[in-house]
């Protein structure tokens, strides 16, 4: 029996795939790299009988990034970016996609992809295809092996009409993906690197662990920037109204507006008013009543559903795609992403509607409109991609919580919307006339709600009074008076209107959208203020500034959309890939090298903005060259700055930094640092400058004292180490300092042992275990505290071997990472049987290492 591979883009939608094409006989396995399961069942392709195995990948399975060097900020220029070769990496190493799919394709003799149907997704179809393609039977770049489903919704209608009518992936709008993510990591990684490390290494209160620029989002940060000036440029006019207010025979008063709206001279204001104010007579001139429509909605496309999930909902745009992909891959709406605000001929609105009836939030208005019949949906826009966004089953608040009913809820209001009537009201305009001056009061009443029954808040105000009045009636006019008003500026953008401007000027996808307003929120460019309004900090502001002083294209839009054009012909085949790369990536790197040398410019304006490193932190430890002290920058990225030397020590960060104890660092003279995450969380000892500047070849950069491979030093792993880390390969399980709260340390990951609650002096034996290979410790406590057995004071002995010191030992995970579903207790002790010797070194040749 012959074998098809089926591949989806995420584990749950696998599972829900393979529930509707094996109508609910599939069998369930543990895929080897725990993250994605294997579904199976037989069943029929191409007339034959054949063996369907469902899986999925996490996403996307390769990411691209630079060679070797090439990542390393200190040795490269950046400008070598723009030419250097790239390569294919696994886009999440610890899940094992590739060989995952490679294993599972072994001799397979189809290959079906259930990718999300957008041009991301056709990228990852082929990152698929080139995983199995040396694993499969056949050749998986043919017609007769590989077979691409084409779905909106998961629904079994839609997914069995998917299966029975399969294509062909897409290389075009694959190539197009691959073109965009070069582009953007040649570029943004040039510039990004460039000013990072040229801003952060003068001035010390940035508050921003990276100076990013991107050819997405910068143009969205400048349009936020772009008002912001507005609003600071703005000044205020004064200008001047004049208000009458007239009375009926049964003493309504009516405000009345006055025809000329407002005067910018208040001299003929007075005269205006002079003219009027002894006439007590407004006479009906005119009468004129209108009906007006307030249109139903168009259909739901991905960028209406942000901008309302902003203005509306309060949620920021990519938590509202997050939650949208959660509803889709769970089947309760159709694919959240698409440009479409158009239902297609054949698209079953009536069948949909009907799912709805039995609602306990809409279900009268879905009954109503079922029996009355549906209106004609207003003719959107037709992309061509996908339909718009619909409910795809019925929910209650219950099933679905919080966001993801506030989502669903909106979606499915909606689409009941778009077949719904209009909302119709009379406007009625009287106009009168007091002397030479003419006014008008307008009142509005509701003639049929329509679709603001469904979508409540866009709902008819209350009715406003309008008077039985005729042409010539007089009403008596009093409380003639000036109004000072003055002009307002402008408010800050919200993120709504910050979508609508990415749309307009092609700024981004409807799936990149979000990520590039999230990008400029957490780069500390922008603040997101009450309304969700986008309010540039000083860094964002001076940053589109220098932008603005050095090259305007840097930051304005056109730049971009030019670009995404380019990228679209790609898709649609029009254009060579290869000649779009170079073309674009050339004209960025002449910008970036004369980006470069005129940053001065952009320097000028930082230097007023911000302080420099000289003037920013306070004095925290000496330098081991100069003997000063050096400051302690706290604003982000953390850093020590010797003022003397014209040194930057980068620190971990994220924790508290404080002074170890006055100890030295015996191979360079700087005070030692202590790091702490907190009471929960991990701490351990640094020196400054082995921090930035390993001194040993097995010593990585970032990593403190609890790493280091002095074969002498107290505070070394040498000295500190107690066993192989229980959880990851390469960590140590090594003395954390921070007593008294006495715990092991993993110095890779994020294994934590709590050890010897409330002892006075704990320490790393130099001898090992005969029975483990961990090395000895040695406990002391107070006679009064002591919870060693038959109360003694003092005990060295195996962590692991030695039951009483066994029962003094808690495991957990340093708090920030998601604690798993962990053993309670003894410290994992279950793991004894793989209890690794940290192995000391021969000290000899470890010193020889460093002299080296």
């Amino acid at each position: 029996m012959k074998t098809a591979l089926m591949v989806a883009e995420k584990p749950s939608l696998a599972q829900n795939l393979a529930t509707i094409l094996s109508n609910g006989k599939c069998t369930t396995n543990k895929g080897s790299n725990s993250a994605c399961a294997v579904h199976e069942w037989n069943g029929t392709f191409k007339n034959e009988p054949v063996r369907f195995k469902m899986t999925s990948v996490c996403g996307h399975v390769m990411s691209l990034d630079f060679t070797g060097k090439y990542n390393n900020w200190d040795k490269v220029d950046p400008v070598e970016l723009f030419s250097c070769p790239t390569e294919k990496k696994e886009a999440m190493p610890r899940l094992r996609i590739p060989a995952f799919l490679s294993q599972e394709a072994r001799g397979c003799d189809y290959l079906v992809l259930w990718l999300d149907c957008d041009k991301e997704g056709e990228n990852i179809c082929f990152e698929v295809m080139n995983c199995v393609q040396s694993y499969m039977k056949g050749d998986v770049y043919t017609s007769q092996v590989t077979y691409r489903a084409h779905f909106s919704a998961i629904t079994e209608k839609d997914i069995k009409a998917a299966m029975l009518n399969l294509g062909r992936p897409n290389e075009n709008e694959s190539r197009s993906v691959d073109a965009r993510q070069e582009l953007d990591l040649r570029i943004g990684c040039a510039f990004t690197r460039f000013q990072t490390k040229y801003f952060q290494g003068r001035y010390g209160d940035l508050d921003a662990s990276l100076i990013s620029y991107g050819p997405c989002q910068t143009p969205t940060l400048g349009f936020c920037v772009q008002r912001h000036d507005e609003i600071q440029t703005f000044k205020p006019e004064t200008y001047w109204v004049l208000r009458v207010t007239a009375s009926t025979s049964e003493g309504r008063e009516l405000p009345l507006e006055w025809k000329r709206v407002r005067s910018f001279e208040k001299d003929i204001a007075n005269m205006f008013l002079a003219g009027i104010k002894e006439i007590k007579e407004a006479t009906v001139t005119n009468i004129q009543a209108k009906e007006k429509v307030k249109p139903r909605p168009a259909a739901l496309n991905t960028v209406e559903l942000m901008r309302v999930a902003s203005a509306g909902l309060g949620m920021g745009p990519h938590h509202a795609m997050q939650i949208a992909e959660r509803l889709y891959t769970q089947g309760y709406i159709s694919y959240p992403r698409t440009e479409t605000t158009s239902y297609s001929e054949n698209f079953d609105l009536i069948g949909t509607l009907r799912q709805q009836q039995n609602s306990t939030k809409w279900g009268a208005e879905v009954r109503a409109l079922i029996a009355n019949g549906i209106n004609k949906p207003k003719k959107g826009h037709d992309a061509g991609d996908h339909p718009p966004i619909t409910p795809m089953r019925p929910a209650s608040e219950s099933e679905l919580e919080g966001d993801m009913w506030r989502i669903y809820d909106y979606v499915t209001r909606h689409f009941i919307a778009t077949l719904s009537r209009d909302c119709k009201y009379l406007s009625t305009t009287i106009t009168f006339q007091i002397g030479t001056e003419t006014f008008y009061y307008t009142g509005n009443t509701l003639v049929d709600a329509g679709y603001t029954e469904i979508m409540h808040w866009q709902a008819f105000g209350k009715d406003e009074f309008v008077p039985p009045l005729q042409v010539d009636d007089i009403l008596r006019a009093h409380d003639h008076r000036l109004v000072e008003c003055q002009t307002s500026p402008p408010d800050y953008l919200t993120e709504s209107e910050v979508i609508t401007l990415m749309e307009k000027h092609g700024i981004g996808t409807d799936a990149s959208i979000p990520v590039h307003i999230n990008n400029i929120c957490q780069r500390n460019y922008v603040t997101v203020g009450s309304g969700r309004r986008l309010v540039p900090t000083n860094l964002g502001i001076v940053l589109v500034h220098g932008y603005q002083k050095i090259d305007p294209e840097l930051v304005l839009p056109t730049m971009r959309s030019a670009v995404e054009e380019q990228l679209n012909l790609i898709a649609v085949g029009r254009a060579d890939f290869h000649a779009v790369l170079a073309h674009t990536t050339e004209i960025f790197r002449r910008k970036f090298q004369y980006f470069v040398r005129s940053i001065e410019a952009m320097d000028q304006l930082f230097e007023v903005s911000f302080s420099s490193l000289k003037a920013s932190g306070k004095a925290l430890s000496r330098c081991g060259k100069c003997r000063r002290y050096m400051r302690y920058i706290q604003a982000k990225p953390a850093r020590l700055h010797c003022s003397h030397c014209d040194d930057t020590y980068g620190l971990p960060q994220n924790g508290t930094v404080r002074i170890y104890r006055e100890l030295k660092c015996p191979l360079d003279d700087f005070e030692l640092l202590s790091w702490s995450s907190g009471n929960k969380g991990k701490s351990f000892p640094l020196c400054p400058y082995c921090y930035n500047h390993p001194p040993f070849r097995d010593m990585k950069k970032g990593f403190g004292c609890n790493s280091c491979t002095h074969p002498t030093c107290p505070y070394g792993v040498n000295s500190t180490g107690v066993s192989g880390c229980v959880e990851c390969e390469a960590g140590v399980l090594v003395l954390d300092p921070a007593a008294p709260k006495w715990k092991l340390a993993c110095n890779r990951c994020d294994v934590i042992i709590n050890i010897f609650e409330d002892a006075s002096r704990v320490t790393v034996c130099e001898q090992q275990c005969s029975a483990c290979g961990a090395q000895l410790v040695s406990v002391e406590y107070r006679a009064d505290r002591t919870r060693l057995p038959a109360a003694l004071t003092e005990m060295t002995a195996c962590l692991y071997c030695e039951p009483s010191f066994s029962a003094l030992v808690e495991k957990h995970r340093a708090v920030a990472a998601r604690a798993p579903a962990g053993r309670g207790g003894r410290g994992g002790r279950a793991r004894l049987n793989k209890h690794r010797n940290k192995q000391p070194k021969d000290k000899m040749a470890q010193l020889a290492a460093y002299f080296v």
